[in-house]
């Protein structure tokens, strides 16, 4: 959640930042109303309580009609100080509601408008020309199939449409995916961590992901648990309710976690393959700065993002993320697309937001810093997703024959292989 102090001394911006987004301004209007009634009901609490004590030194003291005028005023009080305290709590629930709806601040560097209005910062790699070297480029699915790595068929026959097997080599090229990212997250100084798949409710809402991203996640009812959709949920949550000292930061850890994901309102979109699923593995990086590092920390996530798909060997595009598309915790996010040739198109392969103090004001994580305790900012960033990340070295790295050649950085753990051969033909 965003502050109180900088909505009540700069609406406008946080008006702004809600039309940038694309969502309701008029909710910054009935929040600071609802704001001002929480304030007001609070000091006529006060007030009340404050007068009922004096009252309660002065009965004792008195007698006769005196006493019995006094222990009706106290009777009144009383019936007053109770209603003031049911209208100050109704009051805070009412701008706790309306601040938890409000997205965090865009940063005034993002590209306004949609989807489409993405921002492209920059461009790795080369991309094939398959034509010239004499072949047409198989997709994703078709080369998981001749390699005996990949099975939608009975993926959809047991759990149903957008679940997979990976299978022989697939299975080994995501256990070397994710042991290079963790050595190479290990090696910038990342603590690995293997986190919970189940969160309570206070941590999903925490991290912002049962707001408008609600739709896509899925709900245990018999036990009110949700499965994350990634590991940034908990790897938030680890530090809720904590104070950490400042000569601590920073603290970076690198998850592990299965993922799952409804993909509501994907009907239609990457059906065929792996590309978007309802499960996944994925390896994330989480880091705890202080506030006025995290735009710094924001560009060394980025920095180790591309180190990952340049070490993977695929051509990629950097862009800056539209304010219409971020989530609501992000205050800016870039995108690192990978080229996908039978696409003949970039798709996203990682991301990384700066979340600034919005998820550690909502988890009450705070910084000390001296005597000063305070908010400190929160930020995420993919290393590796593994299924797209398949698609992506599958397509890119593909030969005549159907094999596909290993990214050197994969090899040692992959036993050695230099190329993916097929297995049926």
């Amino acid at each position: 959640m965003i502050d109180l102090r900088l909505l009540r001394e700069d609406p406008d911006r946080v008006r702004a930042s809600q039309r940038a987004r694309g969502e309701d301004v008029a909710l910054v209007d009935s929040l600071l109303s609802a704001d001002e009634r929480r304030r007001s009901s609070g000091v006529r609490f006060d007030e009340l309580r404050a007068e009922q004590k004096q009252l309660g030194r002065l009965i004792p003291k008195a007698s006769g009609d005196e006493k019995a005028e006094l222990l009706k005023k106290a009777s009144q009080l009383a019936a007053d100080v109770k209603a003031a305290d049911a209208e100050r709590d109704a009051a805070d629930a009412e701008t706790q509601e309306l601040l938890l709806r409000l997205g965090n601040l865009v940063h005034p560097d993002v590209p306004v408008g949609g989807e489409e209005d993405f921002v492209t910062l920059e461009t790795h790699g080369t991309i094939r020309d398959f034509g010239a070297e004499g072949f047409e480029p198989k997709d994703h699915l078709e080369l998981g199939t001749l390699l005996g790595a990949i099975d939608v068929e009975r993926g959809a026959k047991v759990s149903g449409s957008r679940f997979y097997f990976l299978t022989g080599v697939g299975a080994l090229l995501e256990l070397a995916l994710v042991n290079a990212a963790i050595a190479q997250a290990t090696a910038a100084g990342f603590t690995p961590m293997l986190t919970p798949a189940l969160v309570r409710p206070q941590s999903m809402a925490g991290t912002g992901f049962l707001g408008q991203a609600a739709q896509d996640v899925y709900h245990l009812d018999a036990d009110d648990l949700y499965l994350v959709g990634t590991s940034e949920v908990p790897l938030a949550a680890y530090h809720m309710d904590e104070i950490i000292d400042a000569d601590r930061l920073p603290l970076r850890y690198a998850g592990f976690s299965p993922c799952f994901r409804r993909e509501a309102g994907s009907h239609g979109k990457d059906t065929r393959g792996i590309f978007r699923v309802h499960q996944f593995d994925k390896v994330e990086m989480f880091s705890y700065v202080a506030p006025e590092d995290s735009q710094a920390e924001h560009q060394r996530l980025l920095e180790w993002e591309k180190q990952w798909l340049t070490s993977l060997e695929l051509p990629f595009r950097v862009i800056d993320v539209a304010s219409g598309d971020l989530g609501s915790s992000a205050a800016r996010k870039f995108d690192c697309e990978a080229w996908i040739p039978t696409q003949g198109k970039y798709r996203e392969l990682t991301s990384t937001s700066d979340c600034t103090e919005f998820q550690s004001r909502r988890l009450s994580i705070r910084v000390r810093d001296g005597k000063q305790v305070r908010p400190l900012a929160t930020l995420n960033g993919t290393l590796c997703a593994v299924p797209r990340t398949i698609v992506a070295i599958l397509e890119n790295h593909q030969q005549a024959d159907g094999s596909v050649r290993v990214p050197e950085v994969l090899r040692p753990y992959l036993g050695g292989r230099e190329v993916l051969e097929p297995v049926a033909k």
